[in-house]
């Protein structure tokens, strides 16, 4: 399952966020990346996801597989929707 979404947060997905982020998707049995220009990392991973240095206006792609991946994915989208990171974009 996957999920678009455009950042919309003024300082795009820094540190407190991300690792906010991380928290989240480390409560799924499921893996999930994190594609952003063209580069995917493990969600679960801060290092890898502030190695992206996403910033404002960049589109990113969540993938979540795995028996919660559902679960997971709206967990996430709902973080990042919420918290005003990011909106959801219909592909």
């Amino acid at each position: 399952m996957r999920r678009k979404f455009l950042i919309v947060a003024e300082y795009g997905l820094h540190a407190r966020p991300a690792t906010r982020l991380v928290n989240q998707a480390m409560g799924y049995q499921s893996e999930i990346s994190l594609t952003a220009m063209n580069r995917t990392v493990n969600l679960k991973s801060i290092m890898g996801v502030m190695s992206l240095g996403i910033y404002n206006g960049e589109e990113v792609i969540v993938h979540t597989e795995g028996s919660d991946a559902q679960q997971a994915l709206d967990a996430i989208t709902d973080f990042i929707v919420t918290e005003g990171l990011g909106r959801v974009v219909n592909e």
